[in-house]
């Protein structure tokens, strides 16, 4: 069988304004309309997981970003317990705040999963309250630390299924492997010996070359019998490029395999910038980034994850938030999809919020790659992908080029690839940047027996979406 190879042909631009929304001039397709978005009570079931950290050390408001949570049609949202903020006095403990959040966010069909970090220094040894910060030591700690696992999981058994223990401990000086495997066997079997049924999400892992690390503490669950506390790898490694991350994925996937094939990975925390170089804190600061280029790399994170088989996606996170002192770094972190103000209210969504949405909302429900479809391509590293979803007709094909940071200038290059086992009867053109769809010219696209043949395909650094029309829900512009 022979392939039509992908080839440059010229350059098309089109402009981008996000405060003003988003616009586009140059493409020669018809104007169908826009995206119809889903909120979450809208949509049954889903892999995306909306960021909610930092609350436990009051970075963030939930009650200021609420009204955006459920519309934005993520299913979870993942929550830090916050023993500090919960206990401030010894024996005593505040749970009014984290019971508006979760009564909250069920509410909005929007499921927490509950991280029971951090430490607590009320007590002697209890560790801090902190990003890389220490796990109880002390005899006094551990044991008021047992009592505030069980208080928080009795209180929280009928509403969180999904309980993560710690967050990037990879990170920290102050404890060992050995330690934190015996730490988490020790929070494990409180979860479990309560909630017999909970799924605990394992490590929250910050750094993705860290094989030995995991294996080290699978290791000793495994000579503990206590494997069955390792239900999820939680796992973040942020990079400027994502698509140079799934290496390294595919390499903890093979290693979490060979323990138990049923262990799922989970990209637990993963965002971008949205600010020039200097103007933020935490990982990729050391880049300049804009609106525009946050919602390219949070698309690129988001489809990247579903075409490598990663379980579930989290994108960190739903709003700006800012750091405090004596936390790992002090300041502004501009990788929220929602703009804050000042004062701390939400002055606007981003780009990224918009793309995030479009996202969500076609690739929710029952989505299954097609594995055994074939791609032929003459550009590196041009991503593509296809999948077919329960209840309606035909596949969908994401594109784009991942071989670069994403970048604000909106350039596309004319590109032809083929792929197998697509069935497209109605083919339209999304971009998921907007949610603009597009009728695709029949000049574009080919069907040579099992093979789609696209021609003339515009395509820049953030990924678009061909499938059939089937799938979508259009309102007017």
């Amino acid at each position: 069988m022979r392939y039509l190879k992908i080839f440059v042909i010229g350059l098309i631009f089109f402009g981008l304004s996000y405060e003003k929304g988003f616009t586009q001039e140059n493409y020669s397709f018809e104007t169908l309309g826009k995206l119809k978005t889903y909120s979450a009570s809208e949509i049954e079931s889903s892999r995306w997981s909306i960021g909610g950290e930092t609350l436990d050390r009051d970075y963030a408001d939930y009650h200021a970003y609420k009204e955006y949570l459920g519309p934005s049609g993520a299913k979870r949202i993942r929550l830090q317990g916050g023993w500090a903020k919960s206990e401030q006095v010894k024996g005593v403990y505040d749970f009014e705040w984290l019971d508006k959040i979760i009564d909250d966010a069920l509410y909005q069909d929007v499921q927490p999963w509950l991280q029971v970090s951090y430490g607590n220094p009320i007590y002697p040894g209890g560790g801090e309250a902190a990003l890389a910060g220490g796990i109880p030591t002390s005899e006094e700690a551990l044991k008021a630390w047992d009592q505030w696992v069980e208080s928080m999981v009795i209180r929280y058994k009928d509403k969180v299924k999904e309980w993560e223990i710690w967050n990037e401990p990879d990170i920290s000086k102050k404890m060992s492997a050995e330690e934190f495997a015996a730490f988490h066997v020790r929070t494990g079997d409180i979860i479990k010996r309560i909630q017999p049924d909970a799924k605990i999400i394992a490590l929250g892992l910050a750094g993705l070359s860290r094989t030995e690390y995991v294996k080290s503490i699978l290791d000793i669950l495994k000579s503990k019998d206590k494997l069955d506390q390792f239900d999820v790898l939680s796992f973040h490694g942020y990079n400027s490029v994502p698509e140079r991350s799934y290496s390294a994925v595919a390499k903890l996937r093979e290693l979490v395999s060979s323990f138990d094939p049923e262990i799922e990975l989970w990209q637990g925390e993963n965002g971008a910038p949205s600010t020039p170089k200097g103007q933020s804190v935490g990982a990729m600061t050391k880049y300049d980034w804009s609106e525009t280029s946050q919602a390219k790399w949070v698309l690129r994170r988001m489809l990247g994850d579903m075409g490598h088989n990663v379980d579930v996606t989290s994108v960190f996170q739903i709003s700006d938030m800012q750091y405090a002192k004596g936390d790992h770094f002090a300041g502004l972190n501009s990788k929220g999809l929602l703009k804050v103000a000042p004062d701390g209210s939400i002055e606007r969504p981003k780009l990224s919020y918009k793309a995030f949405q479009n996202t969500v909302s076609v690739f929710s429900g029952e989505i299954s790659k097609i594995d055994k479809a074939e791609v032929q391509k003459d550009i590196k590293d041009l991503m593509v992908f296809s999948y077919n979803k329960k209840g309606k007709k035909g596949t969908a094909i994401t594109v784009w080029k991942g071989g670069e940071k994403p970048e604000d200038l909106m350039d596309t290059e004319l590109v032809n690839f083929t792929i197998t086992h697509a069935k497209i009867k109605n083919p339209v053109f999304l971009n998921l940047l907007d949610g603009t769809v597009y009728a695709l010219n029949e000049d574009n696209y080919t069907k040579n027996g099992k093979v789609l043949l696209f021609q003339n395909i515009p395509i820049g650094d953030w990924p678009i979406v061909i499938l059939d029309k089937d799938w979508l829900e259009l309102v007017k512009n």
